[in-house]
């Protein structure tokens, strides 16, 4: 099933080529090809209430308050501890969480040059992590302006989960998002399929 998505994602970045005025109205349709995919690769055939599945999602993607407890911990160290963090849904994402940086071992974090543009948050700047015998590139990123209506997120940071030793939400210890740019984390509380692995950067 995720092969046959893959393909998908193929054609509609196949033909976004080809005929760029009809660009939105394919990916309308294929959003809603996707979504009916992923409500039949759920292995629950009654699934909770509770759970989210990320194409209910929007769209611009949406901010709200987390009041979960967060975890980030690298090199035997709890890097960050929150639970007063802000949660971003995007179609197709899993979710990335913001903490503010009361909230982060700063000392342990020294600016990367890279940078980057997000079309709704604007400009992103990345975070090392250097403690003791290790460290971890780009390990992190934040936004020090982020557009409207993200103002929220002002200089709260995001962790790459596989670039730290364990990201939790509550006591799950999360999946981190496929691909080397996003940065959702995966809980048992939500469902994809997710944007990420390969042949999926045009969903």
């Amino acid at each position: 099933m995720i092969r046959f998505l893959q393909v998908i994602a193929g054609c509609i970045i196949f033909l976004r080529a080809l005929h760029p005025p009809i660009d939105q109205q394919i990916f309308r349709r294929l959003s809603r090809i996707v979504r009916l995919l992923s409500t039949l690769t759920m292995t629950d055939p009654q699934p909770d209430k509770n759970r989210e599945s990320v194409w209910d999602y929007p769209r611009p993607p949406r901010i709200e308050p987390c009041y979960l407890h967060l975890r980030v911990e690298f090199n035997g160290e709890t890097i960050a501890d929150t639970n007063r963090a802000y949660r971003l849904l995007e179609t197709s994402h899993p979710p990335t969480y913001y903490i503010p940086p009361a909230d982060v071992k700063m000392d342990l974090l020294s600016p990367n040059p890279r940078r980057s543009f997000c079309e709704f948050k604007g400009d992103a700047r990345y975070w090392d992590i250097h403690l003791r015998s290790r460290a971890s590139i780009a390990a992190a990123w934040s936004y020090p302006s982020p557009s409207k209506p993200y103002t929220d997120l002002k200089d709260h940071l995001a962790f790459y989960a596989q670039r730290v030793d364990a990201c939790f939400v509550g006591d799950e210890r999360v999946q981190a998002q496929e691909g080397d740019f996003y940065g959702g984390w995966i809980t048992s509380h939500i469902v994809g399929p997710f944007k990420g692995a390969p042949g999926t950067r045009g969903w």
